[in-house]
């Protein structure tokens, strides 16, 4: 089991705050960062799985080998995929059962849940093949996708290295010049993260997680950045405080890249990503020192983030359905986030259950 660290610290601040952001209206969601921001928990999740590759691909002693890589990887494309099936299949059951629970028959059109109900040869068969996707349970077929690559951006790395990055710019400007992005099925339309797009914030946090290349360059001038990020921070402060969003009609094409669009990771909102992470990268230190207990809750939900990203989702489906029956307010949104935080923190620790049994039988006398 890992020590607490940093980037499973944020990757737990993440799922945390995505867990509250998914209960639409809720009190404490007015706290999450996206109110003093630009971006919000998703760009900063899939930065920090990006960066989570690297430390996979470099390994702790020496870079795993080529097989092995492809290996590992595509393996856990099929975890995360299995996953998403899963939490889907349950987030369909529990609207199912509240709408007789609560004799609310409209409980089946929320969260885009509709054609499972009306439609539903079509629509289960969407939802194996990721074309279909629930409202708020559509960041795991990202991570598919991303995951399904990720032995392309590592091997890459590897044999092309001058080449990753302009690749992964130049797929992304694609993407926003010409709004090019994953079609749904049956349902019409696209996916709510476009994967040609967001595969650029998954490349960053893969590049900047090394010494090398530009990991070391931004290491080598870490103060200069962080004073060049404050002012970009405290823009979408502001920007974020008087929801400012610029008008479609008075920009000129491409749109998508002057907007601030989550869908296409617009430019706005990946340098916002980027500048908050160079104004807190290395806070985690004095957080670890100043709130122990904090550092060490949030490291281990990122250190088993799947997990409690799923048990996260289908928590947040339970507490937007818990606001509805009981006409949320403020003593109602109390309870379900600290009940959703605390079940969270019982999901990393079960996850943990078995390691922690097996290094104590390690260290029983024989």
């Amino acid at each position: 089991m890992r020590e607490p660290n940093e980037i499973d610290f944020w990757r737990g601040f993440a799922l945390v705050t995505i867990f509250v952001n998914h209960i639409p209206g809720i009190f404490f969601e007015r706290f999450t960062f996206r109110n003093v921001a630009i971006s919000d928990s998703a760009e900063l999740f899939v930065f920090l799985a990006g960066w989570a590759l690297r430390k996979l691909v470099d390994g702790p002693a020496k870079p795993l080998s080529a097989r092995y890589l492809i290996l590992r990887l595509e393996g856990r494309a099929f975890t995360v995929y299995l996953a998403q099936l899963v939490i889907a299949q349950l987030a369909v059951a529990l609207q199912a059962g509240a709408s007789l629970l609560l004799d609310a028959p409209f409980l089946l059109d929320w969260n885009n849940a509709s054609a499972i109900f009306s439609d539903p040869v079509r629509a289960n068969l969407g939802l194996v093949l990721l074309t279909f996707q629930l409202g708020y349970f559509d960041i795991l077929p990202l991570y598919v996708v991303l995951m399904l690559v990720s032995p392309l951006i590592a091997l890459a790395y590897r044999h092309a290295r001058a080449l990753l990055l302009p690749a992964s710019l130049a797929i992304w400007a694609y993407a926003l010049a010409f709004g090019v992005n994953f079609p749904t099925w049956p349902v019409e339309g696209a996916w709510f993260f476009d994967p040609l797009a967001w595969q650029l914030v998954f490349v960053l946090g893969f590049l900047l997680a090394g010494e090398d290349g530009i990991g070391g360059l931004v290491r080598r001038y870490r103060k200069p950045l962080w004073w060049a990020a404050l002012p970009i921070v405290l823009l979408g402060v502001a920007a974020a405080r008087t929801e400012f969003d610029p008008s479609p009609i008075a920009l000129p094409e491409p749109k998508l890249f002057f907007v601030f669009d989550k869908t296409f990771l617009s430019p706005a909102r990946l340098l916002s990503n980027l500048a908050i992470v160079a104004v807190f990268a290395g806070s985690f230190h004095v957080i670890a020192r100043g709130l122990p207990r904090l550092a060490d809750f949030l490291s281990a939900l990122g250190r088993n983030s799947l997990n409690v990203f799923c048990a996260g989702s289908l928590l947040s489906l339970a507490g937007q359905i818990f606001r509805f029956a009981y006409s949320g307010d403020v003593v109602s949104d109390a309870f379900i986030v600290m009940f959703g935080i605390a079940a969270m923190g019982a999901t990393a620790w079960a996850s943990e259950w078995r390691e922690r049994l097996r290094a104590k039988s390690a260290r029983a006398p024989a």
